[in-house]
């Protein structure tokens, strides 16, 4: 019997096509042949618009990614069906938008309050979700809410008033709608707002007479008389944009160098919106822009700020001093210098069951509201299947919990801004289940800043920090506007919507003398791992002996040979190995006298060896898989592997064993693993 033939990609998506123009007609005759439909039934047909809708752009760009050399045999006028296909699915999208359109506008009728029952329902909803929250929170937690309830109290009783209805307004951005009432618009269209609610939603008008609900957030005044040139001045290049924080600190105009990551997130914004419009995510959610950043190379990782700095001369180092008193690199303290625990993320939305999360975390840098100033730092957060809107984070890394979960984090800077702060995004990887697609999205983000308008420092204590939706390059986007839409007029009712809003909670730390001094060997500028900052602090010290102490000449500037250095800084970005370093030097510090701990010079040389002996062997073993980001399979092959490897370790007492084996297989060498190019390493100076 004989195999039956695949079907060609084209043929396939033609027919895929045709099954969704059938679909499509079956949902616009439907409801033709109802006339007036009921509230449900307009429900119904809208979501099922919105499916179709996203089905047509899966098509849609599997379409755009179809090439001729994929066909198995050759397909005569190719680009013109190709082209009638495209064709046929704009058609299509457009019948869709043009339904959705028509039912928003028969909804509109009956949009307004809440009838009286649903009022009742959705507050003993909220009372209910309340008081599981209070039994979860700890008494100073609970303290903490009571004084931001207050706070908030007399906020809304100001703002709970209606406002004055006025003329046009702009778009700022696209809208889609999410649900029915809603009108969807698009960035720079005209709307007349015929009615402003005191929960941010308006009664809006487009051109065509179109009516709906649409978040004020997206608005600002039109200006008829500057007509185009006021459209370009709300465009996204020069939009002022501000951060409203428990600190009311305000993020200053996007005019920061880094605005083309900010671009590479918004060009991804099509699978966000399909997302959106599936309900998969809420409609603050938008790709991360600090992962983007983190994408573009590597001057936001900590492997390049671990870097030395060269003074502006380019004749000496910069950060890196040697103290001939005490024989070692000289302590340099920073404006900034504090520890950070991270508690807990409260109320985070969850993604739908159409994405799988591979990993939450949060993202943290020094900000001043334009600039990334740091290293981009990573914590990974941990949560319970029975509260997973709660994400949580381990304090205080011991024994073998990885230094990714590490939730106590160091925090160096000597920047001058007076709006210097910690930016602080809440990520999620994930996989789209039915294309295998893979993400990040932004769940939220809220600026901290650590100086008053005066310049003092704020106090050391525990922030409790609202998100923001969007980006942090946008202004007033709510991380899940159906939360606030849900709010009543009473003051009551505003403060309990306020609680389910997401939140992050942290504690900042002062140091004491030991960590003061522990922590001014670092580097000026850097956010790192507590758990870690022994092993740092290891490596500027053998740093400061090969370039300032026993270098041949300082005038110098030749190939070292030092595997160490060549290769410390790729455990920065490989936190598995930088586990397997920080447990091997655990067991044999263990091992030490106490007179040997306090020999600088030993510990250096115990470092050297046990360096040698576990991570040079584990860096280069071919029998790891490369690291890759939230994929549970890799992530689990390389603990087993550099398990087994420490354990082989141990029984052998050293590596030479392992690394004579035939069983043991290693990448070709590379004459990068033994030199090291301070010149070629070293940071720029941005002075």
């Amino acid at each position: 019997m004989l195999a039956r033939r695949q079907r060609d990609p084209l043929q396939s998506l033609q027919r895929r096509s045709q099954e969704l123009k059938q679909q499509v007609d079956g949902l616009l005759f439907e409801s033709q042949l109802k006339g007036a439909l009921e509230a449900s039934k307009r429900r119904d047909l809208y979501q099922r618009c919105i499916q179709l809708k996203q089905a047509i752009d899966e098509n849609k760009n599997a379409l755009q990614k179809l090439k001729k050399a994929d066909e198995p045999a050759p397909v005569g006028n190719y680009y013109q069906k190709k082209e009638e296909e495209h064709n046929l699915l704009d058609k299509l999208t457009h019948q869709l938008q043009e339904l959705a359109v028509s039912i928003s506008r028969e909804n509109v009728t009956e949009t307004g309050a809440l009838t009286e029952r649903e009022e009742e329902e959705n507050s003993a909803e909220e009372d209910e979700e309340e008081d599981e929250d209070d039994e979860e929170e700890s008494e100073e937690s609970r303290g903490e809410d009571e004084e931001a309830e207050e706070e908030e109290e007399e906020k809304q009783e100001g703002e709970s008033r209606p406002e004055a209805t006025s003329g046009e307004y702009i778009a700022l951005g696209d809208f889609m709608a999410q649900q029915v009432g809603d009108l969807t618009f698009k960035k720079g269209e005209i709307l007349c707002i015929i009615k402003k609610n005191s929960d941010g939603w308006w009664m809006a008008k487009n051109a065509k007479g179109n009516k709906g609900l649409i978040p004020k957030t997206y608005l600002e005044p039109y200006n008829k008389e500057e007509g185009q040139e006021s459209s370009e001045e709300g465009s996204e290049e020069d939009t002022e944009v501000g951060d409203e924080t428990a600190e009311g600190a305000e993020v200053k105009p996007r005019t920061d160098s880094h605005w083309s990551a900010v671009r590479k997130a918004i060009s991804e914004i099509n699978t966000v919106d399909v997302l959106t419009a599936m309900g998969a995510i809420p409609a603050g959610f938008r790709p991360s822009t600090l992962f983007q950043l983190l994408e573009e190379g590597n001057q936001f990782r900590a492997s390049y700020f671990l870097q030395p700095e060269l003074t502006p001369s380019q004749l000496a180092f910069r950060d890196l001093i040697w103290d001939a008193k005490t024989g070692s690199i000289r302590s340099r303290p920073s404006r900034v210098s504090l520890i950070l625990t991270l508690w807990s993320c409260k109320v985070i939305p969850l993604p739908g069951v159409s994405i799988q999360v591979l990993s939450r975390h949060v993202r943290l840098c020094l900000f001043d509201g334009s600039e990334v100033l740091s290293n981009i730092h990573t914590v990974r957060a941990t949560w319970q299947p029975k509260k997973p809107q709660t994400w949580t984070f381990s304090p205080q890394v011991t024994g073998i919990l990885p230094c990714l979960l590490d939730g106590d984090c160091f925090i160096r800077s000597n920047s001058s801004s007076p709006d210097l702060g910690i930016l602080f995004e809440l990520g999620i990887s994930y996989i789209r289940n039915s294309t295998g697609e893979r993400g990040e999205l932004s769940c939220g983000w809220v600026f901290l800043k650590l100086f008053d308008a005066t310049g003092i420092p704020i106090p050391a204590k525990t922030y409790k920090l609202f998100l923001s939706g969007g980006t942090p390059y946008e202004k007033g986007v709510e991380v899940d506007p159906s939360v606030s839409r849900r709010a009543h007029g009473s003051v009551f009712h505003q403060l309990m919507t306020m609680r389910r809003q997401p939140q992050l909670l942290v504690k900042l730390r002062s140091l004491n003398r030991r960590s003061r001094n522990t922590l001014s060997l670092l580097p000026e500028t850097l956010i790192g791992s507590m758990c870690c900052v022994h092993l740092l602090i290891f490596y500027r010290q053998i740093l400061g002996d090969v370039l300032l102490k026993d270098r041949m000449s300082l005038n110098s500037a030749d190939l070292i040979s030092n595997p160490v250095l060549a290769t410390f800084p790729r455990l920065l970005e490989e936190s598995d190995i930088m586990d397997a370093l920080r447990s091997s030097w655990a067991e044999k510090e263990s091992t030490l006298k106490r007179s040997e701990k306090g020999d600088r010079e030993l510990l250096k040389a115990v470092f050297l060896l046990v360096y040698h002996d576990c991570v040079l062997p584990l860096l280069h073993s071919a029998l790891l898989p490369p690291s890759r980001w939230a994929e549970e399979e890799t992530e689990a092959a390389r603990w087993k592997g550099i398990a087994d490897f420490l354990k082989q370790n141990q029984e052998n007492e050293g590596a030479l064993q392992v690394l004579l084996s035939p069983e043991g297989v290693h990448e070709p060498f590379d004459i990068s693993e033994q030199t090291y190019d301070f010149l070629g390493e070293r940071r720029k100076n941005l002075a």
